[in-house]
């Protein structure tokens, strides 16, 4: 099943072991992710009668981060355990639940809003749409937002193969959701994010292509990374380096 036009493609098999990557790890992945901009929640809630929101996928709670700061009624949910631990710690007035987009164990109609920050691509577009529809208020609103390297930079497109970033998505991307949805709208924030270059290696680990490879897959991978970083671009250690991004913000309405 297809992700999304212009997206990763996985089958369902291949999505769910892909996703399975994230089950542990939570600690190196809060320390190495980046966070969201402000500007992107200030899109997706406005005009928006906020009290209840849902971060689904919410890993270790970076875009959560954003909805606690609202002062919102916040529910955080994912499939691993050791993701909600560490999302726990950093947001402890945070209510976690384990679930999946497609089965997220709220009541109908108790959301106003609902985010997949940097998660969509591992669900099952239909039947996520089905359950978040059922969840969300009338009116209600469903971001979906991914951090992006910005590939257009010539430098962080080849970084970003060298790292394998699977979830750049090309230039007609656009996420697949189920008919109970509609309106699809687009906010597109550029940013940048004050990395050294051990901190980029530290963020290859974290990608799921990392994760699920063997020992010399990684190896070749943090090698490669290595060279391109501090014998081509000649960087040093301990440099701060600005890594373009951009926020692509989707909103859709119940």
């Amino acid at each position: 099943m297809m992700a999304g036009a212009g997206g990763p493609v996985f089958d369902d098999a291949r999505r769910v072991a892909m996703a399975g990557a994230f089950q542990e790890g939570g600690a190196h992945y809060d320390k190495v992710r980046p966070g969201y901009p402000e500007e992107s929640l200030d899109w997706l809630s406005s005009g928006l009668d906020v009290r209840d929101v849902l971060d689904v996928g919410a890993g270790t709670g970076k875009y959560t981060q954003l909805l606690a700061g609202r002062g919102w009624r916040v529910t955080a949910v994912d499939p691993s355990a050791d993701m909600l631990e560490q999302l726990k710690r950093n947001l402890p007035a945070v209510k976690t639940l384990p679930g999946t987009a497609e089965s997220t164990g709220l009541a109908a109609g108790s959301v106003d809003l609902a985010v997949a920050a940097q998660a969509w691509h591992w669900c099952d577009p239909a039947a996520a749409s089905t359950e978040l529809a059922r969840v969300l208020r009338p009116g209600g609103v469903l971001g979906l937002v991914w951090n992006q390297l910005d590939v257009s930079i010539p430098w962080v497109h080849r970084l970003s193969r060298i790292m394998h970033a699977g979830d750049v998505h090309k230039p007609d991307f656009r996420p697949r959701v189920g008919a109970e949805l509609h309106d699809l709208g687009l906010h597109e924030t550029r940013w940048e994010q004050v990395v050294t270059p051990e901190e980029l290696l530290e963020l290859a680990k974290s990608r799921s292509y990392y994760l699920g490879a063997d020992g010399p897959t990684r190896a070749k991978v943090l090698d490669n990374l290595r060279w391109y970083l501090f014998e081509h671009l000649r960087h040093v250690s301990g440099e701060e380096v600005a890594l373009p991004y951009f926020c692509h913000t989707w909103r859709v309405h119940t």
